[in-house]
């Protein structure tokens, strides 16, 4: 039987959407994707019970004072609602140990939900000289480089040391708590990617692999085939 994965949504105006290449990344590798609601709460754990495995997709700003900060000037627009509900089935789906994959936004709140805290704006409160993280190329284009962690599932998963990626952000995790890891960085130091040591599979990258796909990227295939596989039955 095909594993089930929920995949977040965006919520503005009261519609939901979601790109679809997240649809398409998880068909393509044997997946069924179901599209999850911002404001059902209180049914988490009736969905969660239907779920093989959870994708956390892009989007919007995150509400700082979930990691105890003011807003920072350059803060985007948030989604109280969607931020809410994502934290909740996050921590839901970690405590069964089912496995969690983030991407971009998704992997910023991941680590809100793990206690972990983050960069309102990189441009603004990051203290290095930082890399173009918000491109102006095509969504399929890769833009820099990002450098993988040996001895990381992320190395294990790829073979590689270092590939390119797309960038589209403006925040970034900053602090990742006491059982996590970074898996990739960028020369500049930003945190790419991050795992749980203790988990099946939980997995956060910065970057889109969903919009490489089309490109048979090596590293974006060998990722969604191991979330994929992790999430079967």
């Amino acid at each position: 039987m095909k594993p089930i994965i929920g995949i977040s949504s965006s919520l503005n105006e009261h519609v939901l959407s979601v790109p679809i290449d997240y649809i398409n990344a998880i068909t393509k590798f044997g997946g069924v994707p179901i599209i999850l609601p911002n404001l059902q709460v209180d049914a988490i754990e009736s969905i969660v019970e239907l779920l093989d495995g959870l994708l956390l997709t892009g989007g919007g700003d995150i509400d700082p004072t979930l990691f105890n900060e003011e807003p920072h000037q350059n803060l985007g627009t948030i989604t109280p609602e969607r931020d809410e509900f994502e934290i909740a089935i996050i921590q839901k789906m970690m405590k069964l140990n089912k496995p969690i994959f983030g991407i971009c936004r998704g992997l910023q709140i991941l680590n809100i939900a793990i206690g972990g805290d983050m960069y309102q704006d990189i441009y603004m409160q990051s203290q290095n000289k930082l890399l173009q993280h918000t491109q102006l190329a095509p969504r399929s284009h890769t833009s820099h480089f990002v450098h993988v962690i040996e001895g990381s599932r992320l190395s294990d998963i790829v073979q590689v040391e270092k590939f390119k990626v797309n960038s589209f952000h403006h925040q970034a995790v900053r602090k990742i708590p006491a059982d996590f890891k970074a898996s990739a960085i960028a020369s500049d130091g930003i945190i790419e990617a991050f795992e749980s040591m203790n988990h099946k599979f939980v997995m956060g990258l910065q970057w889109h692999p969903e919009c490489l796909l089309s490109k048979n990227d090596h590293a974006s295939t060998a990722i969604f085939e191991a979330f994929i596989l992790s999430c079967e039955k």
